[in-house]
């Protein structure tokens, strides 16, 4: 059977999209799941959230092109279970070069699909950059299903509906057919604030079952981890945030109608 592939998305930037991303993989490996992350977003923060260094030529810039195989940039991290397909600044300039190719939306998909189909994984995480542009797009079009993470703050709700009109876009266009929205993530929630639980309300209205049970806290944990190069899991095993992320490991794995690892 072929790994899941799931992308986590947002074209607003600050939402915990690769929080999200980092934390949710840690916790999938932890859970017994074969995990590989793929960084898609030249910023390579899921790179050194996971202890991995920038290095150049590491990134699926060239693969995107058709130039060698993704699968030699799989490294391994210090996680158990846990591979990394690494970024790097170099992949901005794949905008420009995947544009004037042919079947430019694809080419994520092409290089994907041999990892998907060894076995090798059971879920393959992309984190993708903070923009609706070529190498996003090329995302949602390799990817089985969407999470979406959004902030608990006044403008949650706005860009989401053109970033679901793509992805509807996409659908109809017979580009990605199969792409399911697997659920809107609440990050950065502050139990103490009205507005917080205002904002859950509203998305909780506009998405209903969509929206994903597990809400992730706002915690000085959380954003200490990646600056050591740690999930929270690992950083922090019993904090409020690697509890959270546990549960919503759970949640996910129970969303795709998978069995225990």
């Amino acid at each position: 059977m072929s790994a899941y592939v799931i992308a986590v998305a947002n074209q607003k930037g600050g939402v915990g999209k690769t929080t999200t991303t980092v934390n949710l993989a840690a916790c999938l490996a932890v859970d017994g799941w074969r995990v590989l992350l793929i960084d898609v977003d030249s910023q390579a923060n899921a790179t050194s959230g996971l202890g991995v260094e920038k290095k150049e030529g590491g990134s699926l810039y060239r693969p995107l092109l058709g130039e060698g195989s993704l699968e030699e940039k799989i490294l391994s991290t210090e996680f158990e279970r846990l591979d990394l397909i690494p970024s790097e600044v170099d992949l901005c300039g794949a905008e420009v070069e995947l544009a004037q190719t042919q079947n430019h939306l694809f080419k994520l998909k092409e290089a994907i699909k041999p990892i998907a189909d060894s076995d090798r994984y059971d879920i393959i995480l992309l984190d993708c950059p903070p923009s609706l542009a070529i190498v996003t797009l090329n995302a949602f079009v390799a990817a089985d299903s969407l999470i979406v993470p959004l902030q608990c703050e006044y403008y949650a709700l706005e860009g989401i509906a053109m970033l679901t009109k793509v992805v509807d876009q996409l659908r109809e266009a017979g580009a990605n057919k199969e792409i399911q929205l697997l659920g809107v993530l609440m990050t950065m929630f502050d139990s103490r604030t009205r507005l917080s639980h205002q904002v859950v309300g509203e998305v909780r209205n506009y998405f209903s079952e969509k929206v994903f049970e597990t809400i992730i806290p706002r915690t000085t944990r959380l954003a200490e981890a990646p600056s050591h190069g740690k999930p929270v899991i690992h950083y922090d095993p019993y904090s409020a945030g690697s509890a959270a992320y546990e549960v919503l490991a759970q949640e996910v794995i129970s969303r795709l109608g998978l069995r225990t690892a």
